[in-house]
């Protein structure tokens, strides 16, 4: 976390400063598009989203980093002494540990209903017992937890220009977005870990199963059904994507550009599945590095001018470009620290 950035914010104890930079350390480390897209919010707004990612961040490691060798559980109880550790966070009896420090102090701050948090870690926890989903209803109630409500925690800190409750269902949308992409491209390592978040009956429509899948990724051979099967996953995580992007215009204008960036550049991902030939099951796709920068520049022009609107108290208009990604011809120039 950056001195200016936890000056603005109003954030001066020592040891809270010391917790949020924690949390920007571990979006830094582990969500990059994340955190690109989070440097194109005014400097004021970014502990609070770092914050939050960092609490989602650990509550995820518990449960599915592959490197330790904790049973379900140990991490059962991890979760459980989390969830702990965050409920006296929220009651002010003085959390020690970095990430609950901040991420109370984002919630009393801005407001963020404690349900959404609580919500979340019971999808945490029911990833370590349930391994597939029927139908599409059926892993929806799980991303209300897992996803759309990290949307929702969210909003108070982008602030709207329209009433929340009407921004609510696009940014709750835009989480589950967001999710959908992560279970299409890491479909490989999730069944290492013993899930599969592609509904059965989607498979089912495609004549293939969840045991195709795995001799799939066990044999590294392709299966034209399974590819139908992943054609189909991106096609529907579009039209999420598509009931999602109205929100953006709903959003306060200076927070605008960070989330179309992540919008882009998250969809993105699944234009490099569909180049890659979704082979999601054997290799992961990643948007090419000179696209990311392409996007990140249009994103810092449409902050800084957004910005400039806003410190001369000029009205922005509600409107908002489509979000189709900028031309890979544009020029990329070098984003210099201080413009952002």
């Amino acid at each position: 976390m950056t001195v200016r950035e936890l000056d603005a914010a109003g954030i001066h104890d020592p040891a809270l400063r010391a917790a949020y930079t924690h949390c920007r350390g571990l979006n830094a480390r582990h969500g990059k598009t994340y955190f690109l897209a989070t440097r194109l919010l005014p400097v004021d707004r970014r502990p609070a989203v770092h914050a939050l990612y960092g609490f989602a961040r650990w509550a995820d490691d518990i449960v599915d980093d592959l490197d330790s060798a904790a049973t379900p559980g140990e991490r059962g109880r991890a979760l459980l002494a989390l969830e702990a550790q965050l409920e006296a966070g929220l009651r002010r009896e003085g959390a020690t540990e970095p990430v609950i420090r901040a991420l109370a102090d984002t919630a009393r701050r801005y407001g963020i209903d404690r349900v959404h948090f609580t919500d979340f870690l019971a999808s945490m926890r029911s990833d370590l017992t349930v391994g597939g989903y029927a139908s599409y209803e059926e892993l929806g109630r799980y991303m209300h937890g897992s996803a759309a409500v990290i949307g929702l925690q969210m909003l108070p800190v982008l602030g709207t220009v329209t009433p929340r409750e009407e921004a609510a269902p696009h940014a709750a949308a835009l989480g589950v977005a967001f999710q959908l992409t992560n279970f299409l491209r890491d479909v490989g390592e999730d069944l290492d870990r013993g899930r599969l978040y592609l509904p059965a009956e989607l498979l089912a429509a495609h004549g293939v199963d969840r045991e195709r899948f795995e001799w799939s990724r066990r044999t590294r051979a392709r299966d034209a059904r399974i590819t139908d099967v992943l054609r189909a996953a991106a096609a529907h995580n579009r039209a999420v994507y598509r009931d999602a992007l109205p929100g953006i215009a709903m959003l306060a204008p200076v927070s605008r550009p960070c989330i179309r960036t992540a919008f882009v550049l998250y969809s993105g991902i699944l234009d490099a599945i569909a180049a890659d030939g979704y082979a999601v099951l054997h290799r992961r796709s990643v948007v090419p590095r000179r696209r990311r920068a392409v996007v990140a520049l249009d994103g810092l022009v449409r902050a800084v001018a957004a910005r400039a609107v806003s410190r001369r108290g000029e009205e922005a208009p509600v409107a908002e470009p489509s979000c189709a990604s900028p031309s890979s011809r544009s020029r990329v120039a070098p984003v210099r620290e201080e413009a952002l």
